[in-house]
Order: C-alpha cells, then structure tokens, then sequence
C-alpha cells in the first residue's frame, strides 16, 4: 500500500502545494476547481519524478516553518540596514567583499536554500558554487568584516538548514 502511495505521488508536499497555489490563483472557490487542482498537483510530481533521482528523505516541516520567519524578518531588517547604507555611505567609503562560505550541507536542495536565502537577503548574492560542492561564494554590498558575515551565514542559515535536512 505504501509502495503504491509513494508510485502515485512521489511528492505529497509538493501535490499540496501545487493544489493549494492552483485554487488560490482560480480566485474564487469551487468543488471542480479544488478536483482539478488535486489532479494537477498528482500529475505534475508523477510526470516528472523520473528527474527528481534524489528527494530528500527526511526534513523536518517544523523547524523549516521557523527557519522561513527568521528569513522573512532577516529580509525585512535586511532592507533597512542597506536603505540605511545606500542613503548615508558614500560610494568612495562602501567596503564590498567576496566571501568564501565553506559548506557543510550535502543535500542539493539544501544547498539551493541556502544560496537562494542569501540572495534573497538584500545587500547579499550568492554567485557561485565551486565546482566540488564545497564552498559557496557571496557578494557582500558592505562590511568591515568578512569573516564575521561568513560566520553569522554558517551559524545562522547553513546549522538550521542541516537540522531541517538531517
């Protein structure tokens, strides 16, 4: 029975998500509307598990709802720090800097949240991974110390993410 839940919806977050997202942009409410989401969000994930190789197997739903308010409110205090900067540094006195961010996660979709957290994160751009997987690295808009920024992602973002994907 397992065995054929898992053939038929080898993504079950994913059919609820693309469920929810289709009767939420219907914009209005309806019982057809609701089947044809849960067929949708069946199809989807069925017709394209052949690229999905490797899925998670364990991620902690809690502690991820968590990690993404602490994103959101980085986000929010993220564009007041760089308002703040872009309204009172001069451009001869910004302090710009590649970092180099060692990672410990091993899981691609981790890796991807992370990257995707730090760009999202205004006055920060994750642009490239190396090519073994092992370091990530970060353009800083302004900072007097690099190494702290490269300690405060590794603590703040990379430790949560490996207990969510632990």
């Amino acid at each position: 029975m397992v065995r054929a839940f898992r053939w038929l919806m080898p993504h079950p977050f994913l059919t609820l998500l693309l469920t929810i997202v289709w009767v939420i942009l219907q914009n209005e409410f309806s019982a057809g509307m609701a089947v044809f989401g849960v067929i949708l969000g069946i199809l989807i994930p069925w017709g394209t598990s052949i690229w999905w190789p490797d899925t998670p197997k364990s991620l902690r739903l809690f502690k991820l709802c968590g990690y993404s308010c602490m994103v959101v409110w980085d986000i929010i205090v993220a564009n007041i720090q760089v308002a703040w900067v872009v309204l009172s540094v001069p451009n001869s006195k910004l302090k710009p800097a590649w970092i180099v961010v060692p990672l410990e996660l091993k899981q691609p979709e981790a890796i991807t949240l992370l990257a995707g957290t730090i760009t999202l994160t205004p006055g920060t751009v994750s642009a490239d991974l190396s090519d073994e997987g092992h370091n990530l690295l970060v353009h800083v808009l302004h900072t007097d110390d690099p190494d702290a920024v490269r300690d405060d992602i590794m603590t703040r973002y990379q430790d949560r993410l490996k207990e969510i994907f632990s």
